[in-house]
């Protein structure tokens, strides 16, 4: 089956304006030529010091680059990026035009018009459906009208589900969803997926943050990592505190039925045996998934999703 869900916490940022892709280029981990050529990409903003500020799909719809991203940091988001506009030719601003969310399940992308051959995105009087850059596995995003989402997604035969089915899926496979699981100016970017998951660009050039990301990168830094886990016994809070015969092994973050994740000390998981990992009265099992890459042979030794 495929699926569909509305996402209301998520919402759009509009920035027109002739220099609108030149002056994201300075400010997100991402490269904007890719949405420049019809592209889609998933970008962060960060903290001059390299810190997590905010996550956002981008991508180019009419003329206007559109960023999605949380709808309770919206504003935050907009106020952010107003601070660098200076004289630049670009217009920053709410949007709600559109409403955003998400399709998943067997075969969701090629029924929203989604082939093998496309650029990952299709274009209509409606809105834009593109596929989730970070991942195949994730399924398809869409922003459309109000007005015609729900007939644009049932005629292509996709049944609604919630927000909080899609969390069953992404948590699964690993995806974090803005800071819900991502700590606000204290994530880092490789600790939270953003290589393998195409969020950062490295030979984009400079642009604000960069200079810790690309020093932890090359210098193989990552010492925690966010991961997917399955959860045995109560689901514990995000922020809850994780131990390995008791030392501090990480903390939980978002959570949905058995699945969630969280930010796991590798050493300690590593020197535990790679088992679970405690909670309370829960055990929480960090699972490596496929696309993870970790330092020092943990994905050949767990399990692999």
């Amino acid at each position: 089956m495929a699926y569909y869900s509305v996402l209301p916490h998520r919402a759009l940022v509009s920035l027109t304006g002739s220099e609108s892709a030149t002056f994201l280029q300075g400010l997100v981990s991402n490269d904007m030529r890719k949405v420049e050529r019809g592209g889609v990409i998933w970008a962060a903003l960060l903290t001059p010091q390299g810190k997590f500020l905010h996550e956002f799909f981008v991508f180019p719809l009419n003329g206007v680059i559109y960023l999605e991203c949380e709808r309770e940091r919206r504003d935050d988001l907009v106020t952010r990026l107003s601070r660098y506009k200076l004289r630049s030719k670009v217009n920053i601003a709410p949007d709600d035009d559109m409403i955003v969310g998400v399709a998943w399940g067997d075969g969701a992308d090629t029924a929203l018009g989604l082939s093998d051959a496309d650029d990952v995105m299709r274009a209509s009087d409606e809105g834009l459906i593109y596929r989730d850059p970070r991942l195949r596995d994730a399924g398809a995003r869409w922003a459309l009208n109000a007005n015609a989402a729900t007939d644009v997604l049932k005629t292509a035969g996709l049944e609604e589900k919630s927000p909080e089915d899609f969390d069953g899926h992404r948590l699964a496979l690993g995806l974090p969803d803005g800071s819900r699981d991502l700590e606000i100016e204290k994530a880092l970017l490789l600790e939270s997926g953003f290589k393998e998951l195409h969020g950062v660009d490295f030979n984009k050039g400079c642009y604000m943050g960069q200079e810790l990301t690309a020093r932890t990168h090359y210098r193989a830094l990552i010492k925690k990592r966010l991961m997917p886990v399955a959860i045995e016994g109560d689901v514990p809070q995000p922020g809850t505190s994780l131990t390995a015969n008791g030392k501090d092994a990480g903390e939980m973050k978002s959570a949905w039925g058995n699945h969630g994740l969280a930010l796991v000390r590798l050493d300690v998981w590593k020197n535990a045996g790679e088992g679970p990992l405690q909670s309370g009265d829960a055990e929480i099992s960090p699972i490596v998934p496929s696309w993870m890459e970790l330092p020092g042979g943990e994905e050949d030794a767990a399990a692999q999703t």
